[in-house]
């Protein structure tokens, strides 16, 4: 009975996320028993095809990186293939639903969707999500959907995107009259501590087919008690009704309180349908002096960018693995993420609203002219032109509409965002002002007069901010400029609510003194300290966004390098040491980290030192320390050796050179009065003797549930060898499968589809997810001279 009851729980949690996604019918995953053929074939879309001889699998699925790391492609992609592809799936229709819909939350990218050979539709978009109505042309007995992907432009974009049906598909069964695709919005119209109300907007598909429609919303708190109630009338398909709230609750970053929304649509006293979204109740206010405040409580913007992909598993990224991912960046003093540069997966910004993150989503990185795609390494050689401008004009407007009316009702969305870097000089607009004497900031060329005009890009700003407010109002539309200086000469920043500078801090001053009803923040920026106090200490200037959370794959440097290195987390969502750095500068709790590397010749302090204690005796090392805490002091072997030092505001670094000698090296970050506030010790270590393995989740949901198994190489002491870069073997008795081995080693271009991997800097990342039948799972792990380990998981 508990285990009937859990499965039946696991089953209605997940509707309420497709429910929440498409906002009405029953729906239910559609995700098992696909057949897939890398190759083009026009006759597939014959429901009598035969396709006996094709792939099976599960989606998601993105077939670009299951293939191999080539130097003859292209850089932008990590040097992973795209090509075309089809997939197809037989299916029986089952009960009596009215209408029968297919939902595609991604699908990378121009796709066509049949079913038993009837075109439902096209759409070239790869990020957007989209639906069909399958009603008219299924049949008793076996259909057949096949879907054409078409990603034969494989370096059409500046990073990674993967190929392929990359999300969650989902069947979604209605009546007839029903509650519309993305159909109920919500806005909190007032808040205070004793009261907030609450519009909120129905759409109903169909209503003229069903008489005397009534819409019922009911908002429930976390503890599932009613806490408001309406209902109202429908007209012309819309139907607007106010909940008022008593004392309550705020969606906010340090408590991220959420409510459920239930939506009803009833029909001559008969419910005929409904939709459940959480809700989050919070004000956004934004000013060109002051910057930003949350539910009235100005505050700055610690955000980063973060594009879709999860090193070895591609485009294909479990909520689990989101999950890790954005509490690992809150940790080290994240608030907000940007949604690089296009919408995500939905389970991303269910994360954020759980765990409390701010989101700026965005729309695309590239409007209606070609930008430079780099082939041979990033900023190297020729580049490419590929890309997605060639159906810019007919279907941008539709993209960015259905981007905001799907994700709206996430609370933790606090910007739209109509483009990113549309208007990189000469890239591909150009102006006479780049030919001015006061440009500071990156750009191909001075002004080309045969380029694209950028006044130009003004105007398409106007018309997709219209598109963005003829959903939503209650939250400000913004673009990520790149070329400021281009741009104040044409009507792009007024078009916008709030204005994004990318990588432009010494514009700060001069614009906001030149346009002072400009609101401004770094909507793109380096990680360095500097950046940070352009940020920090202009009260104007609400926040930055650093490049990047996460490294990624694409916009790769010259052969051999799987991505773009940046990251504050590695591609295992591990801490960098730039992650303990920015650590050091964001959060509130006292931190500190200790990393090293040989003196150098030419002096300078590091945000990318290791916390590696391993040298030759005697040789010079410099130790530096990442806190936030007023002075450090360093020890080894429980003696000083490093005498207490106050914290350097200009480099945001202690340090100390001292000679090398083994043991236990340890700081002890302490407060004005000497008090140890915090610490981090690093050890030397031997050899490499044995594995230890251990799981996030011990136990998991057998329905595709993924595990993070964390594998390091110890010495016969127990310690971390953080030099270890054994190959390690993983294998699998039970029912779960390996979806991939991570190394977080950007140069390692080795296979990445087998069960063999490097481990890099002594430790090894395995994802492993069950795969629906319950029972006990080994996960063991082996490497040659070394003693190996395993961990048991369940499913259940």
């Amino acid at each position: 009975m508990i285990r009937t009851f859990l499965l039946s729980l696991i089953a209605a949690l997940c509707a309420v996320t497709a429910q929440a996604q498409v906002s009405f019918g029953e729906p239910s995953k559609f995700n098992d028993g696909w057949l897939f053929k890398l190759a083009d074939d026009s006759t597939a879309v014959n429901p009598k095809y035969d396709d006996s001889k094709w792939r099976k699998l599960d989606l998601p699925h993105d077939w670009s990186i299951e293939g191999q790391l080539s130097p003859s492609l292209a850089s932008c992609t990590g040097f992973l293939p795209g090509g075309i592809a089809w997939y197809r799936k037989h299916f029986t229709p089952t009960g009596d639903a009215a209408r029968q819909y297919i939902y595609f939350e991604g699908v990378y990218n121009r796709s066509e969707v049949y079913v038993n050979g009837h075109l439902l539709g096209k759409r070239p978009n790869g990020y957007v999500s989209f639906m069909y109505d399958m009603t008219p042309y299924l049949v008793p007995g076996d259909n057949v959907i096949a879907v054409r992907v078409d990603h034969s432009r494989y370096a059409d974009s500046r990073w990674y995107t993967g190929s392929g049906i990359y999300r969650d598909v989902w069947l979604v069964e209605a009546p007839e009259t029903h509650i519309a695709q993305w159909g109920v919005g919500y806005e909190t119209t007032r808040l205070t501590d004793k009261r907030a109300d609450v519009k909120v907007t129905v759409d109903i598909e169909n209503p003229e087919k069903a008489k005397k429609l009534q819409v019922k919303a009911t908002l429930t708190d976390a503890d599932g008690k009613v806490v408001s109630q309406s209902t109202a009338g429908v007209n012309n398909g819309k139907s607007t009704l106010t909940l008022r709230v008593k004392n309550p609750e705020r969606w906010d970053i340090d408590n991220p309180y959420l409510y459920k929304l239930n939506t009803e649509l009833w029909a001559d006293g008969k419910y005929i349908d409904g939709s459940t979204t959480t809700a989050g109740l919070r004000s956004l206010e934004f000013n060109p002096d002051k910057g930003f405040a949350l539910n009235g409580r100005w505050m700055k913007v610690k955000g980063v960018c973060l594009h879709h992909d999860a090193g070895v598993l591609g485009a294909t990224v479990p909520e689990e693995v989101w999950e890790r991912r954005l509490a690992n960046l809150k940790s080290i003093g994240v608030n907000a993420i940007r949604c690089a540069h296009n919408p995500q997966a939905p389970a991303l910004y269910d994360v954020c609203d759980r765990i409390g993150l701010l989101v700026m989503d965005e729309a695309s990185d590239e409007w209606e002219f070609p930008k430079r795609k780099w082939i041979e390494g990033w900023n190297k050689g020729t580049p490419g032109f590929d890309g997605t401008y060639d159906f810019f004009e007919e279907w941008i407007d539709r993209d960015v509409t259905d981007m905001v009316r799907r994700d709206r009702n996430h609370p933790s969305i606090f910007m739209w965002s109509i483009g990113n870097e549309v208007d990189y000089p000469n890239d591909p607009y150009s102006h006479p002002v780049l030919d001015g004497s006061t440009i500071s900031q990156p750009m191909f060329g001075g002004y080309n007069p045969e380029a694209p005009n950028a006044e130009r890009i003004g105007k398409i700003a106007k018309r997709l901010a219209a598109c963005v407010r003829s959903v939503d109002t209650s939250r400000p539309v913004t673009g990520a400029l790149a070329g400021v200086v281009m741009s104040n000469e044409t009507e792009y920043p007024e078009a916008v609510d709030v204005v994004g500078y990318n990588y432009t801090e010494d514009r700060y001053d001069t614009d906001h003194s030149t346009y002072p009803s400009r609101i401004i923040y770094g909507s793109e920026n380096r990680s360095d300290i500097d950046a940070w106090y352009a940020t920090r200490d202009r009260d104007f200037i609400f926040g930055q966004f650093i490049w990047t959370g996460t490294d990624y794959l694409g916009e790769s440097g010259s052969w051999p390098a799987r991505g773009f290195y940046t990251g504050l987390l590695d591609f295992g969502s591990f801490p960098k040491p730039r992650g303990h750095f920015r650590a050091s500068l964001w959060c509130e709790n006292p931190v500190a980290y200790i990393g090293t590397y040989p003196k150098p010749r030419r002096d300078y302090l590091s945000v990318d030192a290791w916390d590696t204690w391993n040298y030759d005796d005697g040789e010079t090392i410099r130790v530096v320390c990442y806190t936030n805490q007023p002075q450090a002091r360093l020890l080894l072997n429980d003696k000083e050796v490093g005498a207490m030092k106050p914290y350097d505001p200009k480099s945001g670094i202690i340090h100390w050179d001292i000679p090398y000698a083994p043991g236990k090296l340890t700081v002890e970050a302490c407060d004005n009065n000497g008090n140890v506030t915090a610490g981090y010790d690093i050890v030397t270590s031997g050899r490499p003797f044995a594995l230890k393995a251990s799981a996030d989740k011990p136990t998991l949901n057998r329905d595709k549930a993924t595990a993070h198994v964390f594998v390091d190489i110890l010495d016969d002491d127990g310690n971390i060898v953080t030099l270890g870069d054994n190959e390690i073997t993983c294998t699998i008795q039970g029912p779960a499968r390996l979806l991939g081995l991570e190394g977080c080693n950007n140069s390692d271009m080795s296979d990445y589809t087998d069960n063999r991997h490097r481990a890099y800097r002594g430790r090894l990342l395995a994802y492993i997810q069950t795969t629906g039948e319950p029972g006990e799972i080994t996960v063991n792990f082996t490497s040659p001279l070394l003693k190996g380990t395993k961990v048991k998981l369940t499913a259940e």
